[in-house]
């Protein structure tokens, strides 16, 4: 394939080549809606019926959209408008959804942080970004985001706003931004400031302070953005290195969140739960919130997605769809056998973001009442999703099938050719929602996109002839011990069958003879208990090869996670003695 000339790059991003772009328009994937302009829609095609419920809150869509427009001038008071970068970093709660598209009304690009991050990412990010803004909540699961806030502030001075739901502390509460931004859109009003006081806005805009100078009014028409311009800036979701920034634009974005939407069947008589952490990819655009929002369906925002919290929420509000990760999905079961929930009103449990072992596939039907869909995605772009009529064996043994037509896969070996099909090789894609660089990212995007604007996810997979493809590990998850290498998701398979095994991590730990042994971390089931000669008896009567035995076997009570909920395997390794 001869490749296309260098795609333009704007303030350090990457476009689509003209060509692609034409096609996917012509092809119908892109339109020229905003994110913005979709939530207008939603509140005209669905205005009294409930969009949002977050805590005692139930938010019709007519009433979203009106706060997000008091929220959006707002903004606008405060001088945050078209290509300002806001790092928001909220929990699941309804300011989530109205800060999210006030940025988006006014031009600004959200930077959607987890409510895991913490001062070295948030730093990162902010520097990163170029932010001028920070959105917080005050305190959630016993942490103090302010007082991060005002570590943030004092290193990035370029961060000059920090907004905060519920109590401000010495900065500016979004309940006091809305109000103003909804006087100011009506006329008149007033304008906050630190700490949530108010600066005075004249009916004809123009403002003062509470010493009597002047100075600019609020600017309420900001641009309409453009709609093949970034609309968000997600976070890479590995566990190594700092998180890079994944731009996705309001076509790409929206066609994510509409075609997810429809292969998972949704419709205005859907409750989707959103129990994973808002800002990741997987419960905001796969089909996520957005894509709920777009059918006119009930999203549930989960502050938490314990079992008791999120059973809970199920029961009360007839929850038909929800998306977890494997640790999570496992957890689920478990506890729904243990107290016997009513999860009859769901249909649809998603599993996603690492891959899903089989027997806890087969399991979660029985179990929660629900049919279950294999995703297997990134926040870059490419989704792979098990249909709704897919047979059984599918469902539970692949990780689906692309989700578009104009999604490209390749599947290449370490030389960069194509596998013989059914082969595992390493996993290549482009298409119409992948994106085709990270944001000031120009080194690292060098390594990991083609000139052809492939990108290279580092998945091992192989491909059947339905086009389901098989997740098989890493690239660099894969130990080397002594010249042979094991695929740690090969042997972690193999190790999630033994009935005394729950969850298992299987990394590699420096050796002086080996270069790297291969080490099992295991959490048990209860009452189990487990020697690693079982474990090397067992897995020898599978079939396996003695190098992919492992020499060590720790026992731990959970694992570390990442902010998103896998296994977080650099943790886990600063866990283990050398």
């Amino acid at each position: 394939m001869t490749a296309p000339a260098p795609a333009p790059v704007d303030e350090g991003w990457t476009r689509w080549p003209a060509e692609l772009e034409r096609r996917y328009r012509d092809g119908g994937y892109w339109g020229d809606q905003t994110l913005g302009d979709l939530l207008r829609e939603w509140a005209r095609r669905f205005g009294p019926a409930t969009a949002l419920v977050s805590g005692p809150d139930r938010i019709s869509y007519a009433e979203l959209d009106a706060a997000v427009d008091d929220l959006a001038a707002g903004l606008a008071t405060i001088g945050i408008g078209p290509g300002d970068h806001v790092v928001v970093h909220l929990p699941n709660r309804a300011e989530f959804v109205t800060v999210l598209f006030a940025l988006l009304r006014r031009g600004a690009i959200g930077v959607l942080s987890l409510p895991a991050h913490r001062r070295v990412e948030i730093e990162h990010l902010t520097r990163l970004s170029g932010a001028v803004g920070y959105v917080i909540a005050d305190r959630h699961e016993g942490f103090d985001y302010r007082e991060l806030a005002r570590e943030v502030t004092e290193a990035v001075p370029a961060v000059r706003h920090v907004l905060v739901a519920g109590e401000p502390g010495p900065f500016t509460a979004l309940s006091a931004l809305a109000t103003a931004g909804r006087a100011a859109r009506l006329g008149g009003g007033a304008r906050t400031g630190a700490a949530g006081g108010v600066v005075s806005v004249t009916a004809a805009g123009s403002a003062t302070d509470d010493a009597g100078s002047g100075g600019a009014g609020p600017d309420l028409g900001a641009e309409r953005p453009d709609p093949g311009g970034i609309a968000v800036l997600l976070i890479s979701g590995g566990t190594t290195g700092k998180p890079k920034l994944i731009p996705r634009t309001h076509r790409d974005y929206a066609y994510n969140a509409r075609a997810s939407a429809d292969v998972c069947g949704l419709t205005a008589d859907d409750v989707y739960l959103v129990a994973l952490p808002a800002a990741h990819n997987f419960p905001l655009a796969c089909p996520g919130l957005l894509g709920a929002f777009g059918v006119g369906a009930t999203v549930v925002m989960a502050p938490s997605p314990s079992p008791d919290v999120a059973f809970d929420l199920v029961a009360r509000e007839r929850v038909t769809v929800t998306a977890l990760v494997p640790p999570l999905a496992r957890l689920w079961v478990e506890a729904a056998g243990w107290e016997g929930p009513d999860t009859t009103s769901l249909r649809l449990v998603q599993v996603g973001g690492a891959k899903l072992d089989e027997g806890l596939a087969r399991r979660i039907t029985p179990t929660l009442g629900a049919k279950v869909q294999q995703v297997f995605g990134m926040a870059e772009g490419l989704l792979n999703y098990t249909r709704l009529d897919d047979p059984d064996e599918l469902v539970f043994t692949t990780q689906g099938r692309p989700l578009a037509a104009a999604d490209e896969v390749r599947v290449l070996d370490g030389s960069g050719a194509g596998v013989v099909p059914g082969e595992v090789g390493e996993l290549w894609t482009r298409g119409p929602y992948t994106i085709r660089g990270y944001y000031r990212a120009a080194e690292h995007n060098s390594a990991v996109f083609d000139g052809d604007g492939y990108f290279r996810t580092g998945d091992l997979v192989r491909q059947l002839p339905t086009g389901h493809l098989v997740v098989e590990g890493r690239v660099k998850d894969v130990i080397n011990r002594g010249g042979e290498n094991v695929s740690a998701g090969e042997l972690e398979e193999h190790l999630l069958t033994h009935p005394a095994i729950g969850q298992v991590a299987v990394v590699g730990m420096p050796d002086p003879d080996v270069g790297e042994s291969v080490c099992a971390v295991v959490v048990l089931a209860p009452g189990e208990a487990l020697r690693l000669k079982q474990v090397k008896s067992y897995l020898q009567e599978r079939g396996l090869a003695r190098f992919m035995l492992p020499d060590r076997l720790e026992v731990v009570g959970e694992f570390p996670l990442t902010a998103v909920g896998k296994i977080d395997k650099r943790e886990l390794r600063s866990w283990l003695d050398p």
